[in-house]
Formats: structure tokens, C-alpha cells, sequence
């Protein structure tokens, strides 16, 4: 029997999707209907709709891609788990800043604290990329696709923070540039190199497995090796 030294990440995984739906319930629950059954009462509900589909999207391209990136953890090491627990607490500040940007109608000091909640949670998946990616034990991934990933998260991180400056004077604007960061996300892989399933077992010798079902055969038992019959005589 053997015995995992690391936890695996099935758990870390399991936790993060549960986190993520309560995000997107509590960002529908804010959702209200207009005052009167009119195009102009329905219009009045611009900043709302605008900040629920900006942090719909944003929550689903993070989901997408801390999906991705649990691909390459093999097991769930303390660093990770609290890394990931802070990237879950920065998540959790969206429903908090969409909210405000809606109430008070893409106010200049109610942006900068959204596009700040984005830089946060850009930095906490950072962290998760150092420890996921960078570790030295992992070996199987090429250092250009580490290079990438590296810049591609602190290249939005900074595209975030500008934002935030930038909506001090105009928020739309800086609107804009947070969609933009988003864009870069939309595809999580990086080009040439796609990750190796935390599951799969790489330990294990290819010549112990079966050819056909890939399962472990016991080299101790009779089928791994047959008993010759004795010739009997003519």
C-alpha cells in the first residue's frame, strides 16, 4: 500500500469551485428589476448591468484559468493551499466593489477600488504561478512556458494598477483597460505546451504497466509469470 506523502489537490479544487459559485449567486442576487415597467426605468440600470457582466466575465476567466494552473500542482503543498486561500479572498471582494460601482453610477473612488479588488486577485494568482510553476521539483515544464506565464500575470498586474490610477479622473476608461487585461487571460495555455494531469502517475515504470488497460501488474503474481506445463512423454 502506498502512502501520499502531499495531499493531493482534488480537495483544493473542490473548495475553489464551491467559492467561486457563491461568488457568482451572491453577484445574481444583486441583481434588481427596474422601478417601473419602462425602457427609461430599465435604462436607468446601466452601471448595474455593466459591472454584473464585467465581474461575470472576470470570475469565469479566473476560474478558467486557476483551473489550469491546479493541472500542474501535483500536490497540494501548505504554500499552495494558503496561497489559494488568499486568491480565494481576493475573489470574494468582487460582489463587494461591483456593488458599489453600481450604486454609485461608476463614481471615480468606487472604480479605483474595483480595478484595485482585480489587481489583488492578479497578484494573489501570481503567487499561485510561484508555487505551482516555479517550484524546482517541477521539472516537466520548459522555461519559456514558465517565462510566459510569469510575464503575462505581472504585465496584467500593472495593466490593473494603471487602471486604477486612470479611473480617478475617468472611470470609463479605466473600465476599458480592465477589459482589455481580461482579454489576455481569455486563453489560459500557453502556446506550444499544454499541462500533464496532476493525477497521472509518473512514477510508476512503463514496462510494469499492462499494455492494454495501463494497470499495474505484481510481478509476483501468476500472470506476470507463467508456469511452463512439463513435456510429458510420448
Amino acid at each position: 500500500m502506498m502512502i501520499a506523502d502531499s495531499p493531493k489537490t482534488e480537495r483544493l479544487n473542490a473548495l475553489s469551485d464551491a467559492v467561486f459559485a457563491v461568488v457568482i449567486t451572491i453577484l445574481a442576487l444583486d441583481l434588481r428589476p427596474p422601478h417601473a415597467p419602462s425602457l427609461d426605468a430599465l435604462f436607468e440600470l446601466w452601471p448595474t448591468v455593466i459591472g454584473y457582466a464585467v465581474s461575470y466575465l472576470f470570475i469565469a476567466i479566473v476560474w478558467v484559468n486557476h483551473h489550469h494552473l491546479l493541472h500542474y500542482a501535483s500536490a497540494a503543498t501548505p504554500r499552495l493551499i494558503w496561497g489559494n486561500f488568499a486568491h480565494l479572498f481576493s475573489v470574494s471582494l468582487l460582489p463587494f466593489s461591483t456593488a458599489w460601482i453600481a450604486s454609485s453610477r461608476l463614481a471615480p473612488l468606487p472604480v479605483t477600488v474595483y480595478a484595485g479588488v482585480f489587481a489583488l486577485v492578479n497578484a494573489t494568482y501570481l503567487l499561485l504561478c510561484w508555487e505551482a510553476v516555479d517550484r524546482p521539483a517541477i521539472e516537466a515544464i520548459p522555461g519559456e512556458a514558465r517565462m510566459v506565464m510569469r510575464m503575462r500575470s505581472l504585465t496584467t498586474l500593472l495593466g490593473f494598477l494603471a487602471a486604477a490610477a486612470v479611473s480617478l479622473h475617468y472611470p470609463m476608461l479605466a473600465l476599458a483597460m480592465i477589459c482589455i487585461c481580461l482579454a489576455v487571460y481569455l486563453k489560459p495555455q500557453v502556446a506550444g505546451h499544454a499541462p500533464r494531469p496532476a493525477s497521472e502517475d509518473t512514477t510508476t515504470p512503463q514496462a510494469a504497466r499492462h499494455p492494454s488497460s495501463g494497470t499495474e501488474r505484481c510481478p509476483s503474481s501468476p500472470e506476470s509469470h507463467p508456469q511452463r506445463r512439463p513435456n510429458r512423454p510420448a
